[in-house]
């Protein structure tokens, strides 16, 4: 069964950074568009950022740009997503995605 595990959320406050982590397995890492994800509490599941399957081409939604970098280590089989210069508006759980499968999430709170 595909696994994928989130890690790396916690609190921390506006201006401050974070990396979660996606350990992955049981399907072919390498080959997989991956992609971040994220529920803000009352609010609908919004995209985050993409990483191609070699890591060469990624994408953002606006609202993270110049913030957040994805990035993915093939031989890990991790995908990662280094969060900084946090703010209030991304506390959310935070999820990574390949295809149709979903990790459990994490919980990221941004707060004073």
């Amino acid at each position: 069964q595909v696994q994928l595990v989130e890690s790396g959320g916690g609190l921390v406050q506006p201006g401050g950074s974070l990396r979660l982590s996606c350990a992955a397995s049981r399907f072919t890492f390498s080959l997989y568009v991956m992609n971040w994800y994220r529920q803000a509490p009352g609010k609908e599941r919004e995209y985050v950022a993409s990483i191609s399957s070699s890591g060469g081409s990624t994408h953002y939604t606006d609202s993270v740009k110049g913030r957040f970098t994805i990035s993915r280590d093939n031989a890990k089989n991790t995908l990662y997503l280094q969060m900084n210069n946090l703010k209030a508006d991304d506390t959310a759980v935070y999820y990574c995605n390949a295809g149709t499968y979903w990790g459990q999430g994490t919980q990221v709170t941004v707060s004073s």
